[in-house]
Parts: structure tokens; C-alpha cells; sequence
């Protein structure tokens, strides 16, 4: 019995029509990446498990996609940790590498491999698939394509600024206004940490943070009394579950909470002139929005956090990122600092199609058929094909020679569903071309430059 087609869940076919959107949203994104001076690169599919683990939390970590090792990998592993079926320790015997989880830390990877050979700042973009092993849901695939813009070796807060100018400029040339810009700062958050006594929970303490849009304020309580955070402690962060204002006002109001810890308002201070810089710049579309619940869970952040959000689609997070500046160290490159940001295509995708913001796009197809329905006209027909392709005119012959009515209306019918402008009609034997205009009915007859300069 023939065995049903089907794919891995998670995963996706895609159709010439969504190919077509997709390279849409990518060529925007792509044309707003040379604009503002980034270069592209490419990296593996997979890495060395060990450039990956460790490098995403506990959570993240356990969302890699482990590849087995060629041949029998069971012949490296003791007898005694498959028996007890120690799966932590079972896994370095068996596979050495990784499906890629994101492409921050495999550009982290390509900086320190190839330090030697590039000029900083180095600016690069990426757009490749990435893999988790995440339950599907909406909006949210095992493999799914990451847009996103780096910059290593530099410090400077116009980094930061430039970041937000950016997505401002992606999304306003994709028509999708009144996106939300939220920006928050790691050194905001260590220093809240540190206030209330829970600096040990760094991680523990952001992790839970950033869940509140997700599972509220009680959800958010009970995962940080889970982890071993005191009520006492709690009690202190409770105000930034409804922190409002402006954001200037929001700004004012950390820097008079974090009055005692010197990391705290670094991070104020950062913030400070991100807010200042966009408000003398201006942006087009999007709004941007201190959100001090913002942690991203990743342990590499360091300074600036960023989350995109549309309030026009309920689908969570359609772009993020920050400042990372010793994510190099792990693979020792010190003192090297790096900001950047990805754009989620799928997500972005999915709001456009909700929204209709697509514009009229058209799949890629000829302008001339060549109909064929006698075999002594294809030389002939072949080398005019070849002119109007040599000219730059999309053209291609209909390859199966109709020898009856029912296979001539076929051709007819894949010129009529193509929607193709011309056609080269083939109803005499004879060099003479009959070009017919498919929307107009017009007929010219001549030779190839009567065609061309027709078409």
C-alpha cells in the first residue's frame, strides 16, 4: 500500500503565489538593509553542538534540534548510561552537532573565525532558516526563516538609535503602520534585581518578567516564588507590573527607583538618550514604548532590549533583539561589543495576509507563448525564443507538439490560465511569425525584429 504524503509538524510547503510574498517581505527588508550599510553572509545550516549549548538558557537549550552521528553512534556510549538512560550525558556521545537555533550566535562564531579578515564596524544581515524544536501553534514553526542586521565594534548608542530608524523603515514600506517599538535595557533589569535583594536570580528573575503579557501578574508570581524569589522581594517589582507614563516619564520614574545601584542607572541613562535621540529625530510610523517587563529571556543580552509588536493582530512578537557585548568572549574574542536585530518573516507574513497589505503581486511568467502546433516550425521558433530571451523578454514555447483539436485547446488553455500578454500563434507551416496581442486581439505578422519591437 502506497504511503501517504505528508511533512514533519511544524514545517511548511510553500506555493508559487506565497514564494512570491515571501520574497516580497525579504527583498523590502533587504533593500532597507543596503540602505542603511549592512552586508550579507551566509553560515551552515548546523554547527558543532558545543558553538550552540549553553548559549540560550536552560529553555533554549532544550528547543535545539540534535543531529545523530554518522554510523553506529551507539558504540562510543558506555553500557552503563544507556541502561540508566541518562539523556543529558547520552547526548555528547551520540551527536556532535546542531541544527541552528538562531543566527546571532553562529554570526558571534563567523566574527571570531574570520576577526582577521573583516572591517570594523562590521555590519552584516542574514536571512536563513533557523530550527527549534518548539510546539507548533500560530505564528510559531519548527523551522522558520530569521531576518536579521548585526553590528560589531562599536559602542555607540547611535547604534540603538539606528536600529529603531530601521525597523521604523521596514515596516512603514510593508504599509504596516502603528507598530509598537518596545525597548527596555538589561542593565535596568540587573539593577531591579539588585534592589530587591534578588541579584543570585538574575535569570530566573527576567525569564518569569518576561512572561507577564503571556501568563499576567499572578502567572508571573508563581513562577518567580517557584524559582525561590521571597514575597518580600515580589512585593518591590510589583510596580512595573502597571508601569505607565510617557517615556519620559517612565525614564524619571526608573531613575528615582534606581537611585542605589550603579548598574541600574547605566542602564537609565542608556535608555535616557535612545528616548531623547527619537524624539528629536522623529520616526515615520511605528511608536516607541519603554516597556520595563521586556527581558527576551536570552542570557547574552547585556544593554538595549527591543520587541516589535502590532496591536492590529494578535500574534506576539513580530521582530526583536539588543546589545550583546561579550556574546565574542564564548568563543575568545574579548572586549568586542555587538548590537543587532531580527525581523520574524513568518509572523510578518501572517499580519500582512490578515491585513491585506500585500500588494498586487504577480507570479513570475512570460510575456510571449509560443504555441506548437507543427513540428517542422520548432527550429524556427527556437532561435526567435532565443532572441526575445537574448532581448529580455520572458518567453518560453509550449513543449508538447499538439497532433489534435483536444491538445491545441490545452495549450490555449494553459495560455488563458497563465494569463500570458502574447502569443505566437502556430496555425501555418513557415518562417513568417503571427504575434497576437491576448488582451487586445490584435494580430502583427512579420519577422523577429517586427516582433520585438512590438513587444
Amino acid at each position: 500500500m502506497a504511503q501517504k504524503p505528508s511533512i514533519p509538524k511544524g514545517t511548511r510547503d510553500f506555493s508559487p503565489i506565497e514564494v512570491a510574498k515571501r520574497n516580497y517581505i525579504i527583498n523590502t527588508i533587504k533593500k532597507s538593509f543596503d540602505i542603511y550599510g549592512f552586508q550579507a553572509i551566509e553560515t551552515p545550516s548546523f554547527e558543532k553542538s558545543e558553538t550552540l549549548m549553553g548559549k540560550y538558557g536552560e529553555e533554549g537549550d532544550r528547543l535545539i534540534f540534535k543531529i545523530l552521528d554518522n554510523g553506529d553512534y551507539l558504540i562510543k556510549t558506555p553500557q552503563e548510561l544507556l541502561e540508566n538512560r541518562d539523556i543529558k550525558k547520552i547526548t555528547p556521545k551520540i551527536s556532535g552537532k546542531a541544527l541552528r537555533y538562531d543566527l546571532t550566535v553562529p554570526f558571534a562564531r563567523y566574527v571570531v573565525q574570520h576577526q582577521n579578515d573583516i572591517i570594523l564596524p562590521f555590519k552584516r544581515y542574514q536571512i536563513q532558516a533557523v530550527w527549534r524544536a518548539d510546539r507548533p501553534q500560530k505564528g510559531r514553526y519548527r523551522e522558520f526563516y530569521q531576518c536579521d542586521a548585526d553590528v560589531v565594534g562599536s559602542k555607540s548608542l547611535i547604534q540603538e538609535v539606528e536600529f529603531i530608524q530601521l525597523y521604523d523603515d521596514v515596516f512603514t514600506k510593508l504599509g504596516l503602520t502603528e507598530v509598537e517599538i518596545k525597548v527596555n535595557n538589561r542593565k535596568i533589569l540587573s539593577g531591579i534585581a539588585e534592589i530587591i535583594g534578588a541579584k543570585d536570580k538574575l535569570i530566573d528573575f527576567t525569564v518569569a518578567l518576561d512572561k507577564l503579557d503571556k501568563i499576567g501578574a499572578e502567572g508571573v508570581t508563581k513562577e518567580m516564588l517557584a524559582k525561590g524569589i521571597s514575597e518580600a522581594a515580589i512585593e518591590k517589582v510589583q510596580p512595573l507590573f502597571n508601569f505607565t507614563g510617557t517615556n519620559q516619564e517612565k525614564v524619571a520614574q526608573l531613575k528615582d527607583m534606581l537611585q542605589s545601584s550603579e548598574e541600574g542607572l547605566k542602564g537609565v541613562a542608556e535608555l535616557q538618550y535612545i528616548v531623547d535621540s527619537i524624539e528629536a529625530i522623529g520616526l515615520q510610523s511605528a511608536v516607541l514604548d519603554i516597556d520595563v517587563t521586556l527581558a527576551r529571556g536570552l542570557n547574552y543580552y547585556t544593554g538595549a532590549i527591543y520587541e516589535v509588536v502590532t496591536n492590529k493582530v494578535k500574534i506576539g512578537s513580530i521582530g526583536g533583539g539588543g546589545r550583546y557585548d561579550d556574546l565574542t568572549s564564548i568563543f575568545g574574542l574579548k572586549d568586542l561589543s555587538g548590537i543587532g536585530i531580527s525581523f520574524g518573516l513568518d509572523r510578518i507574513y501572517l499580519v500582512l495576509e490578515e491585513l491585506d497589505l500585500f500588494k498586487e503581486l504577480k507570479l513570475p511568467k512570460p510575456r510571449v507563448l509560443f504555441l506548437n502546433y507543427n513540428e517542422e516550425n520548432v527550429p524556427n521558433r527556437l532561435k526567435a525564443l532565443t532572441e526575445l530571451r537574448k532581448n529580455g523578454i520572458a518567453a518560453e514555447i509550449y513543449p508538447d507538439t499538439a497532433t489534435s483539436n483536444k491538445q491545441r485547446q490545452k495549450q490555449f488553455k494553459y495560455l488563458q490560465k497563465r494569463e500570458i500578454e502574447f502569443v505566437i500563434l502556430d496555425d501555418e507551416v513557415g518562417e513568417e511569425l503571427s504575434l497576437k496581442n491576448t488582451k487586445t486581439g490584435e494580430i502583427i505578422k512579420g519577422d523577429i525584429d517586427t516582433i520585438l519591437s512590438e513587444v
